[in-house]
């Protein structure tokens, strides 16, 4: 049985510059398909706009509130919101609060490093 708790997940910083707790994935329990992670963003920061060509996520708002943009469509998110993201999009999130923004994403497959592909940023 794999349990993780958050409060023993170690933090490292993904390539959009969030940063992460990972639950549950290949790397730390017997899950192969999927993975789970709680992300981190400060107040006034947002993540860099990237895509996975593989992967779909969803992003779950715990506490906080932002924007999310997806492919140039920008909405406003606070906590309770479930957010869908499908391979090949180009999104971001935006912490527009006093307070980290917190969610929880879940990637299908799990998440890597070599799956995410950064977009130069529009001057």
């Amino acid at each position: 049985m794999d349990i993780q708790n958050l409060k023993d997940a170690a933090p490292f910083t993904t390539k959009d510059g969030s940063e992460i707790r990972e639950l549950l994935a290949h790397r730390n329990s017997c899950i192969r398909k999927q993975s789970l992670a709680e992300a981190r963003v400060p107040p006034g920061a947002i993540t860099e706009a990237h895509y996975h060509p593989l992967t779909e996520e969803i992003y779950y708002i715990l506490e906080g509130e932002g924007v999310m943009t997806i492919d140039g469509e920008r909405h406003r998110v606070r906590p309770w919101d479930a957010i869908a993201i499908p391979p090949g999009a180009v999104h971001q999130i935006e912490n527009t609060s006093p307070t980290t923004l917190r969610f929880l994403c879940c990637c299908a497959p799990g998440y890597e490093h070599a799956d995410t592909v950064l977009v130069p940023r529009q001057h």
